[in-house]
């Protein structure tokens, strides 16, 4: 097996706590600082229109954690099914319900307990009745085959050990013709074995 190939010393177990835990602190104090952008500065430096934050509680901003837009990359049509991989605070999940309107819906999945707390009121406070989150884990979606028009993830994908499969898990709940839209992050450089190994480095 190669180099590029090559799994980490790291258990998914192992990795999913501390994810949770640097997550859950994004959730509950999102002005603390962190290793990575967050809130309103980050949607500024990955280019989110303004409008399509219109609406959008407070503080589901500041707990924006993403790496990346991926409602960049293509429409989401009115009554589209839209599911969110790893929906965070909700904002993708919360803009898309406002684009896919009444007669579509919107589903984020989300393994971080505060996570979905700030998302589910989100939605509460915009009154988003086309909108629901989920508990799930980004490799197991608690969603059928064929289920989704449009398949989202911010900034998820570099947080999962074995890439592929989570993409044909993925790929699974999309119908025949549908859209995979991902924002993320891609090194393009061999990674040090040393850094493969420190699950800080995995978390964000």
């Amino acid at each position: 097996m190669d180099k590029f190939n090559s799994m980490p010393n790291i258990s998914e177990d192992d990795l999913r706590v501390e994810v949770r835990k640097e997550y859950a602190n994004v959730a509950l104090d999102p002005h603390k600082g962190y290793h990575f952008h967050t809130g309103r500065d980050a949607l500024g430096i990955i280019g989110y229109d303004e409008s399509l934050l219109e609406g959008l509680p407070e503080a589901n901003i500041a707990s924006f954690a993403g790496t990346g837009n991926p409602l960049m990359l293509g429409p989401i049509n009115t009554g589209d099914i839209v599911v969110d991989i790893g929906s965070g605070s909700g904002i993708d999940a919360l803009i898309a319900s406002k684009l896919a309107g009444p007669g579509g819906r919107v589903v984020g999945i989300d393994m971080t307990p505060e996570m979905l707390s700030r998302a589910q009121a989100g939605a509460k406070e915009m009154g988003a009745a086309n909108v629901e989150f989920r508990k799930g884990l980004v490799e197991d979606l608690p969603l059928p085959n064929d289920f989704a028009d449009v398949v989202i993830s911010n900034g998820v994908l570099n947080l999962t050990l074995n890439k592929a499969d989570t993409l044909r898990e993925w790929a699974r709940i999309l119908k025949p013709d549908g859209r995979l839209y991902i924002g993320d992050i891609l090194v393009s450089k061999t990674v040090p074995e040393s850094a493969m190994d420190d699950i800080s480095l995995w978390t964000g």
